[in-house]
């Protein structure tokens, strides 16, 4: 047998133990509420190939390829335990199966490392929390994706209604298809049809009425049977707590902003400070795409080396914001052409930074340049530490994080060496830390930070929800403190 014949028989025997997984997680998935995850990705409704895929990435920070032939048997072994509500990564369990010593079985050490979430620890499965968008541009069709993605257990998020201004003939028609097919994130993994007469979207199977409304005063959401709900605001059009109060009429229980908050409303960024929230906050902030791409590391390296003082240069994917072609605009530089320029402009995510970050003492400044491409931008984080290191150290360092930290779902890393902005269109991390790119030199260091400041932006609201609605399950293994 020749080594091609080799490869390719190694290629379909992993092929066939992927596709055993998928019934497996699928059921884990719908039938207790658990999320099979690897170094931080769902494995949920995933294709054999994208399963494969997801393996083999572990190379990129792990520095070996992870086989299907480790993670299937903690899999199965997650199917005979009496698991609540919870998120597990496989990844994490073979890593630290095989760092143990102590010779137990797959079942007897999965057993061990999710006692958390069995038997009497576990969480009981709520009803789930009403959700409403407010608004349905690019953040809220990309949040409408996701929670309709999350919708399988049937127990978490409903995406019961979205609210817009009146458009003209077919409107629900045409908002559909905006939500069916994605110019930048491609087609709907799903189904959806519309139901005119009754001003219905149906999505994978989720009813979401579209209600019509030019100002939230003239919505009582109780009349369509939404109550509880929390109010996702994607409009950008109120951003101080006299503006978002408006949204706090019946049904409505919390709101949450898709852009930085003004005043006193808390700026939150999912995996840095949503454990300050009070339990009562009724009004909150997501902060903006860039504070939550520059936060979560900004925290990795104060935490590890501390920091003196820093600078975020943002290179910035072009928004709706600026003009395709060259107009009137109230900003000085946006009405340039949009797709033709690279535009000078300013970004309010280095003084976001104090709100999300308050014990942090450097002072960090910013600026932004938009460039002409639709999605993903970068960060260049420029940092002078509070003492020495070297290149190899923070490398080490961050890609610990990445894999084991508190941070993991915020932080990603990648040291391909070929790697560009397209590359990570769809990633739901905040932050992704390009190796390759790393610069240090005794006590300054430079972090090149990739984001999906449509797509990562809107998992990072998500995360928020699910901690503020109660249906945000704890993760297993427990990551490193």
């Amino acid at each position: 047998m020749t080594v091609n014949d080799d490869s390719f028989t190694n290629w379909k025997n992993r092929e066939e133990i992927a596709e055993s997984m998928i019934p497996l997680i699928g059921k884990l998935h719908r039938e207790r509420d658990v999320t099979v995850l690897l170094h931080s990705r769902s494995l949920v409704n995933k294709s054999v190939v994208s399963i494969l895929k997801t393996h083999r990435f572990a190379r990129q920070i792990g520095g070996e390829e992870l086989s299907v032939t480790e993670t299937l048997p903690f899999v199965r072994a997650l199917t005979e335990l009496d698991l609540g509500p919870s998120q597990i990564d496989i990844g994490m369990l073979a890593a630290t199966y095989k760092a143990d010593d102590r010779g137990l079985t797959v079942e007897a050490f999965t057993a061990e490392a999710v006692a958390g979430a069995t038997g009497a620890n576990k969480i009981e499965r709520g009803e789930g929390r009403d959700v409403v968008l407010y608004g349905f541009g690019r953040i809220g069709r990309l949040v409408a994706r996701l929670l309709i993605e999350k919708s399988g257990s049937g127990n978490g998020l409903r995406l019961r209604a979205i609210v817009v201004r009146g458009g003209g003939d077919q409107d629900i028609v045409k908002r559909a298809s905006l939500l069916r097919r994605d110019s930048i994130h491609g087609q709907f993994q799903g189904t959806i049809t519309v139901d005119e007469a009754n001003s219905t979207i149906i999505a994978n199977g989720n009813a979401i009425k579209v209600i019509y409304a030019n100002d939230p005063s003239e919505v009582d959401y109780t009349a369509y049977g939404i109550k509880n709900a929390i109010l996702i605001d994607n409009t950008g059009k109120w951003r101080d707590r006299e503006g978002l109060s408006g949204h706090l009429r019946p049904g409505i229980d919390k709101v949450v902003l898709t852009a930085p908050g003004k005043g006193d409303v808390p700026n939150i960024v999912h995996g840095v400070n949503h454990d300050t929230l009070k339990p009562d906050e009724q009004i909150l902030s997501c902060a903006s795409c860039t504070t939550n791409a520059i936060v979560p590391p900004l925290k990795a390296m104060e935490d590890e080396y501390g920091v003196e003082r820093g600078h975020v240069e943002t290179v910035h994917s072009f928004t709706n914001d600026q003009n395709l072609l060259d107009n009137y605009h109230k900003s000085e530089r946006r009405g340039r052409s949009a797709p033709l320029n690279m535009v000078i402009t300013e970004t309010g995510a280095a003084s976001a930074v104090a709100k999300a970050l308050p014990d942090l003492k450097a002072r960090i400044t910013g600026s932004s340049i938009r460039v002409p491409v639709p999605d993903v931008s970068i960060a260049i984080l420029n940092l002078q530490l509070k003492r020495e290191t070297s290149r190899e150290e923070v490398l080490d360092y961050l890609r610990e994080v990445s894999l084991t930290s508190p941070l993991r779902r915020q932080i990603d890393f990648i040291t391909a060496p070929d790697a560009v902005s397209s590359d990570f269109i769809g990633s739901r991390h905040a932050s992704i830390v390009d190796a390759g790119a790393l610069k240090v030199e005794g006590d300054n260091a430079i972090l090149y930070l990739w984001y999906d400041n449509e797509f990562g932006y809107s998992c990072q609201v998500i995360r928020v929800v699910q901690h503020v609605s109660g249906v945000e399950y704890p993760t297993y293994p427990a990551p490193a403190v």
